[in-house]
């Protein structure tokens, strides 16, 4: 199992170590959305186009466990006007879907709140005290829909 709470910048380090193109724009655009009815955001790519990068990047941007300034500086975002004010300021868990259908043997979204849930996440979380939301992902193959379930944790005390 991996570390998926304060999971800090080390995944957005190692992808700038190598060749990458500066996508940090999506972070000024998302912080533009925070605190309106677009907070929502869905990033949607075809497979093998950078989800995870792009999942890692956002970590490394949102999580206040780190220190991102220095890492972000030479990148598009650094000059936007709402770099600092939401750099490093939230609770950020990051979940990696494929090792959930990895362990699961299956995609079912049953299956992904299951394993938050006797992986002791929750008791993790126990110092948040927000409201908690699981949410379990399902794509089905054959008949091309996708089904979510979502699950109230209430709030932490």
């Amino acid at each position: 199992m991996g570390n998926y709470l304060k999971i800090g910048n080390d995944g957005f380090k190692s992808i700038t170590k190598g060749i990458y193109i500066d996508k940090t724009e999506m972070i000024a655009f998302i912080n533009g959305t925070l605190g309106t009815a677009d907070k929502l955001t869905c990033v949607s790519r075809p497979r093998r186009f950078g989800k995870s990068f792009a999942a890692k990047m956002l970590c490394a941007y949102y999580d206040k466990s780190c220190n991102s300034e220095s890492l972000f500086a030479n990148y598009k975002i650094a000059s936007d006007l709402s770099f600092k004010k939401h750099l490093n300021r939230y609770d950020v868990i990051y979940l990696d879907i494929t090792w959930f259908i990895s362990i699961t043997g299956s995609i079912k979204e049953d299956g992904a709140i299951s394993q938050i849930k006797t992986n002791h996440y929750p008791e993790a979380l126990q110092d948040y005290g927000r409201e908690i939301l699981l949410a379990g992902i399902n794509y089905d193959v054959k008949s091309q829909k996708h089904t979510c379930k979502i699950e109230r944790l209430g709030k932490r005390i």
